[in-house]
């Protein structure tokens, strides 16, 4: 299989030199890539791209469409600092609302159920009002890591702990285990898909397919720093890496490098497909971009 790789990005992203504004500012329109020879993976076609976030690293859609995407906040990202908060963006990434949501201490990965918009965060599981944005409380979370991505998966609204190997199911009454596994080592994005939960690792760079606690294949591998994972409409996945890779995984394993943006310090975060539409925060330098996929 070929490998794509968009070309530099130094151009296109507003944000990467100088400041960032406060809140986020209005999206441009990107000049289109080189086109790439379609092939099997297919390619990535440049939509959008809105700068101004600040330490951008989840996303999730809306019920209307539109895209919520947390910020960790300026300043430490460790810190309970209480100056996280989400965005919401339309879907031709102009901003719908700055700050949707507030007063959490490092929002990253987001998952909304049952119109409750959840949000993982340093210390636990912070729920609003999906249409509002309004707090509807929090479940702390005692002896966690780090606590990444969310998804909902047969019902259930889970988050990874990339601290501790483990997934957590999570209610507005409490937490509790839904699996562990020392080898999911650095355990980030994970994604409901049917009968399987799709679960990405930073260590080994995995992508597997978990059937039920216990059961679960290894798809593909070598992927480091495995980030969020989507499904491709045309078969496959597709991997983000958080230094600044996007990769295809083909449903026969093998893995295929479609964009690269290492040396432009453009980090790929944690991607999420609504459709043909990939929505990809980047932590830095403050953006977030829209890509559709083409050659399927």
């Amino acid at each position: 299989m070929r490998t794509f790789i968009i070309p530099a990005f130094a151009g296109l992203i507003l944000a990467a030199c100088g400041g960032k504004p406060a809140e986020p500012v209005e999206a441009t329109e990107a000049a289109a890539p080189e086109a790439a020879a379609t092939s099997t993976p297919g390619s990535l076609e440049l939509l959008w791209t809105t700068s101004g976030f600040e330490q951008p690293e989840g996303a999730a859609l809306a019920a209307d469409g539109s895209y919520f995407i947390s910020n960790i906040g300026p300043g430490d990202s460790a810190a309970l600092d209480g100056n996280g908060y989400i965005s919401k963006l339309n879907t031709d990434g102009t901003v719908a609302t700055a700050k949707f949501a507030e007063g959490m201490h490092a929002p990253a990965g987001l998952a909304v159920h049952e119109g409750v918009l959840y949000a993982a965060d340093r210390d636990g599981v912070a729920m609003f009002d999906a249409a509002t944005g309004a707090a509807k409380g929090k479940v702390v979370m005692e002896g966690v890591g780090f606590l990444n991505d969310m998804t909902v998966w047969k019902g259930d609204v889970l988050v990874s702990d990339s601290g501790t190997a483990t997934i957590h199911k999570v209610t507005p009454d409490g937490a509790s285990v839904l699996a562990a596994n020392a080898a999911w080592e650095g355990i980030n994005g994970i994604l409901g898909d049917g009968d399987r939960l799709l679960i990405t690792t930073m260590t080994k760079g995995d992508l597997i397919a978990l059937q039920a606690p216990g059961a679960e294949t290894v798809i593909a591998t070598g992927m480091k720093d495995a980030d969020g994972v989507g499904l491709v409409p045309g078969g496959g996945y597709l991997v983000s890496s958080w230094p600044g890779e996007i990769h295809h995984v083909g449903d026969d394993g093998v893995v295929t490098l479609l964009i690269d943006t290492k040396v432009d310090k453009i980090l790929q975060n944690d991607l999420n497909v609504y459709g043909d539409i990939v929505i990809v925060p980047n932590w830095e330098p403050g953006t977030v971009t829209a890509w559709k996929i083409v050659g399927q």
